[in-house]
């Protein structure tokens, strides 16, 4: 999986990557200056599923597209595996999706930055309009019962949001769980945003 979750936020890529129901996501944007910003999606995939990943691969069915491609792969001690990718500089140059309905990044005052990233795309693409038939639903179950997507937005003061801010005001951040979201009970608002005082 590529830096291009970053903006598309896992929603049909994660159902695409198939294995990749198994795997936590955090998503973490600090904005470092009025005009500039530092990602970092850290993915962790769970022992069972990251061993047969390690199999695939291991007999030469390794892909481009393949669990930590791009980014720093760390093997836990429990046999899970730990996946981050970074991104830093200006905010046009993030590959965030801004140009395909992903995060963006607006002027909101003086040294004043509002991150928003729309979820009604999210939600639809990975919601519970589609037909699935009862093996299809467990089997969906099954990949993703437990699993969280965290999106968090810092900087040195979260001045206006719709998430859940840390107790020093620095963060802002929004828990989803993957199957509230694949069954349309997420309960998300149409954007979630945080107006950031940059450091």
């Amino acid at each position: 999986m590529s830096v291009k979750l970053f903006g598309k936020l896992a929603g049909a890529a994660l159902l695409a990557a198939g294995l990749a129901g198994c795997i936590d996501v955090n998503i973490d944007v600090a904005i470092t200056s009025p005009s500039t910003a530092k990602a970092t999606m850290t993915q962790v995939m769970s022992a069972d599923v990251y061993s047969m990943v390690k199999m695939s691969a291991e007999s030469g069915q390794e892909q481009d597209d393949s669990f930590c491609a791009e980014g720093e792969l760390t093997e836990n001690g429990d046999g899970s595996a730990t996946c981050i990718i970074t991104e830093e500089g200006e905010f046009a140059a993030l590959d965030l999706g801004q140009d395909e309905g992903g995060m963006t990044f607006t002027q909101a005052g003086p040294g004043l930055v509002r991150v928003a990233l729309p979820t009604a795309e999210m939600q639809a693409e990975l919601g519970a309009e589609d037909d699935m038939d009862e093996q299809t639903r467990q089997m969906v179950e099954a990949f993703f019962e437990g699993r969280t997507m965290t999106i968090g937005i810092s900087g040195a003061e979260i001045v206006e949001t719709n998430m859940t801010i840390s107790a020093d005001k620095t963060r802002a951040e929004q828990v989803i769980d993957m199957l509230d979201l694949i069954n349309g009970d997420a309960g998300l608002p149409d954007e979630l945003f945080a107006v950031v005082r940059a450091p």
